[in-house]
């Protein structure tokens, strides 16, 4: 196993995305814009009151992999368990969404506005600058959509799956995984994801693309009082 897996958010933070990031050497984030996740170099001794600068009171925030109770002046909002998969297969042959577009500024808010309506998980306005995100689109009209995010340590997360609800049964999820699988292993990088452990369609397909499972973790939402 890939010794970055476990806390991919911080090695991400203080790696290839120092420059989206704010905080300090015992707890960061992302920059206001950016998805609220925060992430401790030690989930056993996470530093809340580094945190404190960069946070405000009531905001909320993301954090997968810290299990502890929370401090004096911090509540857990909400809570699941997230499945780790890591992809097992070869590269896929050839591009199957080769008619997708890499999604740049002028498409942020309609990746938003998508992100919103069909919610695969925290997504911000600026999330498609952290990574290659590419759309397939009906005129204007953005039907579904998929990126790479964190990354660190020759491994990166697909994410940002989704497809509108008029759109779906055409596929577009997995032409768009395939495609991201196989631009990350042209670059040497060896992609997963992650989905709500009660998320068992999405497991099925993801397994039957060739993803195996590789782990759980706690992900939260959390505020500042």
């Amino acid at each position: 196993m890939n010794p970055f897996l476990d806390n991919i958010a911080w090695h991400t933070l203080v790696g290839p995305h120092a420059g989206f990031a704010i905080g300090t050497n015992e707890a960061r984030r992302y920059a206001p814009g950016f998805p609220s996740f925060i992430a401790f170099p030690d989930f056993d001794k996470p530093n809340f009151d580094a945190l404190l600068p960069y946070t405000e009171p009531g905001e909320l925030l993301y954090c997968a992999g810290w299990a502890g109770v929370a401090p004096a002046g911090w509540r857990v909002e909400a809570e699941s368990i997230l499945l780790r998969m890591a992809w097992n297969g070869p590269m896929p042959a050839v591009d199957e969404a080769p008619e997708a577009v890499l999604l740049g500024v002028r498409h942020a808010a309609a990746a938003h506005e998508l992100a919103m309506l069909t919610r695969p998980g925290p997504f911000s306005p600026r999330t498609i600058e952290l990574g290659d995100y590419f759309g397939v689109f009906d005129g204007p009209r953005l039907m579904a959509m998929a990126g790479a995010r964190v990354c660190a340590g020759g491994i990166s997360e697909i994410s940002g799956v989704c497809t509108h609800p008029d759109f779906q049964g055409r596929g577009w999820a997995s032409r768009l995984i395939a495609k991201l699988l196989r631009r990350e292993m042209q670059r040497g990088v060896t992609p997963f994801l992650r989905v709500m452990r009660d998320g068992v369609a999405a497991q099925g397909l993801y397994r039957r693309m060739g993803f195996r499972d590789d782990g759980e973790a706690v992900a939260r939402m959390i505020s500042r009082d």
